[in-house]
């Protein structure tokens, strides 16, 4: 043999054996089967996103102490209810301030919804001084039914504006 065939021989040897092992290893076995079980039950989650999270919930929070504001497509979509939590009464108080005129403006629609006035009632929402951890409730009217469901909105109170919000 040649130096360079003894050289080669180990290493084709080598080679050998490894395909020998590997062509010697058991198959996988398929899984036995198991016998059906029922099925997890399912919990439903009480996870609700934060619709404001990072900068945006922060600044609700901060500069006018509230958070959970949301736009509803409420009575068949003839009223749009807007909600929010307070968190400073101090804060939100321009938000519960009489003075101050609450205007939903819907861009994609064209439209400024006003709050409607009924006669023995006034205007429909609150207006009592705020209370830290209650929810307050403002109603639009949508007559006509011009915002729809998935329409992003903008909420002007005053100096007060939330911008982007998604009517559910």
């Amino acid at each position: 043999m040649s130096r360079t065939g003894l050289a080669l021989a180990p290493l084709v040897v080598g080679l050998l054996a490894g395909a020998v092992a590997l062509a010697q290893t058991p198959a996988p076995q398929a899984p036995a089967a198991r016998a059906p079980s029922a099925p997890a039950p399912q919990t439903r989650s009480r996870y609700q996103p934060d619709r404001f999270a990072g900068r945006a919930g922060s600044y609700y929070r901060l500069v006018w102490g509230v958070d959970s504001l949301a736009v509803k497509w409420v009575e068949s979509g003839e009223v749009l209810r807007f909600t929010y939590r307070v968190l400073d009464p101090n804060k939100a108080s321009a938000l519960n301030d009489k003075k101050n005129e609450p205007v939903l403006i819907a861009p994609e629609a064209g439209v400024k919804l006003v709050v409607p006035s009924m006669e023995n009632v006034g205007q429909l929402r609150q207006s009592a001084p705020p209370e830290e951890g209650k929810a307050y409730w403002i109603v639009f009217s949508n007559k006509g039914r011009l915002v729809k469901r998935g329409a992003h909105v903008n909420v002007v109170i005053g100096a007060f504006h939330a911008n982007g919000l998604v009517v559910d």
